[in-house]
């Protein structure tokens, strides 16, 4: 059950020879004389390097990346710009929610006067209709003399 496998062995059992392979290293490059770069249109120079150990690197030379210019700061921030002008605005329109309460108010009482003198105008107007006899053409009139009341008995 826990027999080794026969993984990188032989059928036999005997140990196969294990190949080792170890890189090769490079042999420095002696020194190449310098190429004369052709700069045609679209094409960047080539340019090589020597380094310390002597060895030659060879590659496109390359512009030093130039900083995106700082764009300047105005002075007050756009948010608190926009919080004022929010302010004022806001402050605009309570003056005109005040006016317009102001208005309903008022339009409430006119209306409120209207209705009190149309009463008074219409009742005093039915006061002289009932009370006035000057006018009046029909109707019954009685006319009571001495009457006498005598145990509930009326003798007139």
């Amino acid at each position: 059950m826990n027999e080794p496998t026969t993984y990188g062995r032989s059928a036999g059992g005997e140990v196969a020879a294990v190949e080792v392979h170890h890189p090769t290293p490079l042999a420095p490059i002696p020194h190449a004389a310098p190429l004369v770069p052709v700069q045609p249109g679209s094409i960047p120079a080539v340019t090589s390097i020597v380094l310390p150990d002597g060895r030659v690197v060879t590659g496109y030379a390359m512009e030093p990346a130039k900083p995106e210019p700082v764009a300047t700061k105005p002075a007050v921030s756009r948010a608190a710009v926009n919080i004022a002008l929010g302010g004022i605005g806001f402050a605009a329109v309570c003056g005109g929610l005040v006016l317009l309460t102001t208005f309903i108010a008022a339009l409430a009482a006119l209306i409120h006067q209207l209705i009190i003198l149309a009463a008074v105008i219409f009742g005093g107007w039915v006061a002289v209709q009932v009370f006035s006899a000057s006018g009046h053409g029909g109707g019954t009139t009685v006319n009571i003399r001495k009457a006498v009341i005598k145990r509930n008995k009326f003798y007139g």
